[in-house]
């Protein structure tokens, strides 16, 4: 399933990049990690070097009235956005840097896939990119790969035959309408279960199908479709009749999905029923025979988790003419294979997809887009080799004791909260003791012993990889969960915290400047790694991470009152978020403070904790605690690091679909939002009440 239920710091920074829809992504491989190291500093052995480089900051802003713009404003106005990008900063160049060494990775096994050993991973890989980068056969196929499955879909006469249909191309690793796949269960999250979730929209979310803002998109929407279904010879007047066809059939599907705001509820995620009970919402389409097709064995039930729109669903199967049905499992048949055809339909897809609706000027290079499919096909195989290179033993030491610092900094603040009672401190201190950090990389790497990959034929080994990762993850369903699996590669850069097995977890990718440097001082590693480890871990008290205990379960482990307090704390954060309007020019363009409330709840806790931890690390060496550099303290540099993590700019089509989408607030926000709101920055930095990076005491927002 899409795991709504993971917490990562900053949305599609993934190295994966835009994935190939052909078939599905992969699942997370097993994985184990080590303990945490004894606490200890993490300062550097020579303190006269600088790592933060001063002469980016530009003098002329004053740091407490606009510290996003004195730390990142002349490194933003030096660095524009590449063609192929939509947005460049601190997360997107590393990624970057993560993508060149990939990329070698991936050129050497392709160089050498025919004399690698038959089956290893090396060989997979190779033949992988290599068939994905041998453009003159994908052009020359044209289409024909997804003829099959265009002519099954031409024979569909009825309802009954579309459910059978959808039984079998779910089998096949191909996903249309809804998805499916494992998850631990809320209510008994030592089992995997099976999740059904809603899906089947081409535009963002169901508000873009009737806001009248959005009718240019939706137009041009329509265009893409048709022209989409012309590119395999439908005629333009026919093209036109279908997409229309399309259009309607997605906007009552949008109609009965939830928006962004509403999945974050764990109710919304979450509807445990008995097969027998998913009939009754669904009598034109028989569960039992989907299962059985997956080869699949539920036993008491599995989570229907949108009820409403598995409703709508199935009212489509009984009412809506099977044309429009082939209409719509035909667009999206051809769009969702789309990147892995020939010139004319990556091209087409690009132009909506990339252009209009993200507002990319040029695709990314060839090479980038068949590793984003490697990424997304054999991801945790590509990140075996990865951290051969990579990722030291040392490095994981290090940052293991900057977990343990920054954990134990969060246990002190829970400890000390004025306005939670004992009782409900005494269940989030059993929380924060069953939270399992994962460092890097897992220790047991994935088996892809029954995956064939060919040198010569570029979809049909994304497809292959879809079937073998989609058996992968529903083979699950029904054993227990495994806490030491992982969500993220390797050559991720990104982190993320999942309530229902209490994980924090930070890949290899990450763990390097601007956010980690075994030989940076102390402030710069705990603004920027050790904020992103107090982030993560912030998450398993955020609003909604806060409604899991320590095994992952969704109970309320709270006292009515706490839980009150606790929600006027975080009104106050919505609020400020609210007020934010990011993007120039665009006065009514807010920010969506309740969709990224858990975000700004885990920045501000995690930068909280990390900066407690640098003071207990300060106090152990209180000659480091006096000293300057470049000009600056270390509770200064601190703060100035946390900035830079953030910096980068954002093209403007891509800064407002993700107000709509990003649970995160907008970077430059996130710079500024969480220091605003600490005594700690105003006197580092000797800000005055009424300077705007000095909140109230009437807006400031204290929660842990």
């Amino acid at each position: 399933m899409t795991k709504q239920y993971l917490k990562p710091i900053a949305l599609a920074i993934s190295v994966a990049l835009a994935l190939t829809a052909c078939g599905k992504q992969e699942s997370a491989p097993a994985a184990s990690t080590s303990a945490p190291a004894a606490a200890a500093t993490t300062a550097a052995a020579d303190l006269g070097k600088s790592i933060f480089d001063v002469s980016e900051l530009d003098p002329k802003i004053n740091a407490c009235a606009d510290f996003n713009g004195f730390v990142n404003s002349q490194w933003v106005a030096a660095n524009p956005i590449p063609a192929d990008r939509t947005r460049w900063g601190a997360f997107d160049k590393l990624a970057e840097d993560s993508l060149n060494t990939q990329h070698k990775i991936v050129e050497d096994a392709a160089k050498g896939a025919d004399q690698a050993a038959a089956g290893s991973i090396e060989q997979k890989i190779g033949n992988l990119y290599k068939s994905g980068m041998d453009e003159a056969a994908i052009d020359k196929a044209g289409f024909d790969p997804i003829k099959p499955k265009l002519a099954a879909i031409d024979q569909l006469k009825n309802g009954k035959d579309v459910a059978g249909y959808l039984d079998k191309s779910f089998a096949e690793g191909d996903m249309q309408v809804f998805q499916f796949g494992s998850g631990a269960d809320f209510k008994h999250a030592e089992t995997q279960i099976g999740y059904t979730f809603q899906a089947g929209l081409g535009l963002p979310t169901k508000d873009y199908y009737t806001d009248p803002k959005q009718a240019d998109l939706r137009k041009a929407y329509l265009d893409y479709i048709a022209k989409t279904l012309q590119l395999t010879g439908v005629s333009a007047a026919d093209a036109k009749k279908q997409a229309d066809e399309v259009m309607a059939f997605e906007t009552k599907l949008a109609a009965a999905s939830l928006a962004p705001v509403e999945l974050r509820t764990p109710e919304n995620q979450y509807h445990f029923v008995s097969v027998a009970e998913a009939n009754k919402v669904t009598p034109h389409f028989n569960w039992e025979n989907f299962f059985k097709a997956q080869g699949v064995t539920i036993d008491k039930g599995f989570s229907l988790s949108q009820p409403k729109f598995f409703a709508e669903f199935d009212k489509l199967l009984a009412s809506a003419p099977v044309s429009q049905w082939q209409a719509y499992l035909r667009f999206h048949t051809i769009d969702d294979a789309s990147d892995a055809l020939s010139k004319n339909f990556r091209d087409n897809k690009f132009a909506f997809y990339g252009k209009t609706l993200s507002g990319q000027p040029e695709q990314k290079p060839r090479w980038k887009q068949v590793l984003g499919a490697v990424n997304g096909s054999m991801g945790m195989a590509l990140g075996e080799l990865y951290v051969k290179t990579e990722f030291t033993p040392e490095a994981k030491s290090r940052a293991e004791e900057l977990v343990t610092n920054v954990r134990n900094a969060l246990k002190a603040r829970i400890q000390n909260l004025d306005w939670m009672s004992d009782e409900t401190k005494a269940k989030a201190i059993a929380k924060w003791d069953t939270f399992l950090p994962k460092i890097g990389y897992p220790d047991k790497w994935r088996d892809w012993t029954g995956l064939t990959i060919v040198p010569d034929n570029y979809y049909a080994n994304l497809e292959a990889a879809g079937k073998f990762n989609y058996e992968y993850d529903i083979a699950k369903i029904g054993k227990p969960t495994d806490r030491k699996e992982w969500g993220m590669t390797p050559q991720t850069v990104n982190a993320y915290y999942n309530p229902t097995d209490n994980t924090i977890n930070f890949p290899a990718a990450i763990l390097q400047p601007p956010f980690f440097d075994a030989k940076a001082d102390d402030a710069i590693n705990y603004g920027g790694i050790g904020a992103v480890i107090g982030h993560e871990a912030s998450h398993g008290f955020d609003d909604e991470g806060s409604q899991f205990d320590g095994a992952g379960n969704n109970v309320n482990w709270w006292s009515e009152a706490d839980r009150a307090k606790f929600d006027a704390r975080t009104a106050k954060l919505v609020q400020q978020f609210n007020d934010y309007t990011p993007i120039k020019d665009q006065p009514d363009a807010h920010v969506n403070g309740k969709l990224t409330l858990g975000e700004n709840i885990a920045d501000l806790g995690g930068l909280n904790v990390a900066y407690d931890a640098l003071q207990v690390a300060l106090k152990q060496h209180p000659e480091e605690a006096g000293k300057k550099i470049d000009g600056y303290t270390e509770d200064q540099r601190f703060f100035l690091n946390w900035a830079r993590v953030w910096r980068g700019n954002i093209r403007e089509k891509q800064a407002l679909l993700r107000l709509n989408t990003d649970p995160h607030a907008p970077a430059s926000l996130r710079a500024i939002g969480a220091p605003s709101n600490m005594p700690a920055f105003a006197t580092a930095f000797q800000c005055k009440p009424g300077d705007a990076m000095v909140r109230g005491d009437d807006k400031q927002v204290k929660i842990w």
